[in-house]
């Protein structure tokens, strides 16, 4: 009785799906960075946090995910 031999089918690699949205924001996430720090910079102890806070954890991260 022979054996039978088994070939693993190797699927074509998944393509980047970088649609607009996630452009649009990636660019809001980092338009948040720049006013964040820019505030930092003048002495902000409320707002720059705030934007900071919201580009790190919200903005950039959903351009990466959605």
């Amino acid at each position: 009785m022979a054996k039978k031999i088994l070939r693993k089918v190797s699927k074509p690699p998944a393509a980047l799906k970088f649609t607009k949205v996630n452009a649009m924001l990636g660019c809001a996430g980092i338009i948040c960075l720049a006013l964040g720090y820019g505030l930092l910079a003048q002495g902000s102890i409320t707002a720059a946090p705030l934007l900071l806070v919201l580009a790190y954890l919200v903005l950039l991260p959903m351009a990466i995910i959605k």
